[in-house]
């Protein structure tokens, strides 16, 4: 074995303090050491990045290491071999010239390999008169065995972090499912809480998930996620006599009583003045705006709105609310019920609520007074449209069962 050596390199291609720290290692390699090439390659690769390599770089190395003629990479062997550029560019698939010199020269400054040039550049062997190599002139794989175990340690810290990784992922997508399930859980079927208020926690939450997010982003993300499902576990819980049915059929049917009871002139405001002190009012109150849901879910539930929309559809927030200026004049409710009720909601819910009264307009007397009514139980929360949209799921999902 020819190691412990230190050769310059050849032409202009200088000499490094580090070039002669790797030429040195390698005579101290214990003797008697061995180590399969292939498993070395493999430790690597998957340490490719930490050890400042690229896709192109393995290619070189495993060709270099094919045309070792052995599996094992042993002390006490000939570790030099001496391929041409164009050999090498064969084994590697081809690769252009320029492409093969800069992988060369960058696996020699990580120090995987060492050059060990001959008197006038070229790669060659020298054999004595038994026919056993002398001397060998060209890359030195020496490196690869001395820092065999370093390799493997590199590479077991990557594998051990792709798997803690990939399961942080995992935890963190379950635990996303479970609290988005709980609150719409929760939403649904009337549970007693903000639950608007903790879906905002949610929402914020997931859209703080980067693209291409690192270990840290998920780690600080789960902890969030894993406290926010404890919560609405707990909330859920500790609920005492807590019934989980949609309380929107009650508030429907409340409603139908209420609208058939009074009249539009009843319901709404018959002045100026008492539109004005109502508006007042109702702007004096802090009102959260309440929480928009899906479209293909609205749409869903109201099919009908779609005929008012443009061009009898409805494919954005934006159509949708076009369709429900349309249905309130059909409706006819007065454009102040309306405007109230886009000022306490916001302009997609009040559109929503429009698109409900619409799917239910053959039993409401008086839709403008229906809307205020909706406005007032919203302001002081007593009305949500969650339970409203999921009723008239169901409503449809039955209707369509006994069509079919």
């Amino acid at each position: 074995m020819q190691t412990g050596n230190v050769t310059t390199p050849f032409g202009r291609r200088p000499m490094t303090l580090a070039l002669v720290r790797r030429q040195v290692a390698t005579s101290e390699i214990k003797a008697g050491k061995s180590v399969d090439k292939w498993k070395v390659f493999r430790d690597a690769s998957e340490a490719r990045k930490e050890l400042g390599l690229q896709s192109n770089s393995l290619a070189v190395l495993d060709a270099l290491l094919s045309f070792y003629p052995e599996n094992e990479l042993r002390q006490d062997s000939q570790l030099v071999v001496f391929p041409s550029n164009a050999q090498l560019i064969l084994r590697a698939h081809g690769m252009a010239g320029a492409t093969l010199r800069r992988h060369l020269a960058l696996l020699v400054e990580t120090g995987l390999i060492v050059r060990k040039d001959s008197a006038n550049g070229k790669r060659y062997a020298r054999k004595n008169g038994n026919g056993e190599i002398e001397s060998a002139f060209g890359f030195d794989l020496s490196p690869i065995l001395a820092r065999s175990e370093e390799l493997a340690l590199i590479a077991q810290k990557v594998v051990a972090a792709r798997t803690a990784f990939r399961k942080a992922k995992e935890n963190l997508t379950i635990c996303r499912r479970d609290v988005r399930k709980l609150i719409s859980a929760a939403m649904e079927e009337g549970a007693e809480g903000d639950w608007a208020a903790v879906e905002e926690i949610y929402v914020e939450l997931v859209s703080r998930i980067p693209r291409s997010p690192t270990m840290a982003d998920i780690t600080n993300l789960l902890d969030e996620m894993e406290l926010l499902r404890d919560e609405v576990v707990n909330r859920l819980e500790n609920q005492q006599n807590s019934e989980f049915n949609s309380i929107n059929d009650a508030h429907i049917d409340q409603h139908i009583q209420n609208s058939k009871s009074e009249s539009l002139n009843e319901l709404e405001p018959s002045s100026e003045k008492e539109q004005g002190e109502r508006t007042k009012a109702s702007n004096r109150r802090m009102i959260e705006p309440l929480k928009a849901f899906p479209l293909s879910l609205i749409l869903k539930a109201c099919p009908q709105i779609a005929d008012y929309g443009p061009g009898g559809a409805v494919g954005s927030w934006r159509d949708l609310m076009s369709a429900a200026v349309v249905a309130r004049s059909m409706l006819g409710i007065s454009p102040s019920a309306y405007q109230e009720g886009c000022e306490v909601m916001g302009p997609e819910n009040a559109a929503v609520a429009v698109a409900c009264i619409l799917e239910r307009a053959n039993l409401i007397n008086s839709p403008g007074g229906y809307l205020r009514d909706l406005t007032r139980r919203s302001t002081s929360g007593e009305f949500s449209l969650g339970p409203a949209i999921m009723a008239l799921l169901r409503s449809n999902g039955d209707r369509t069962l006994r069509v079919g």
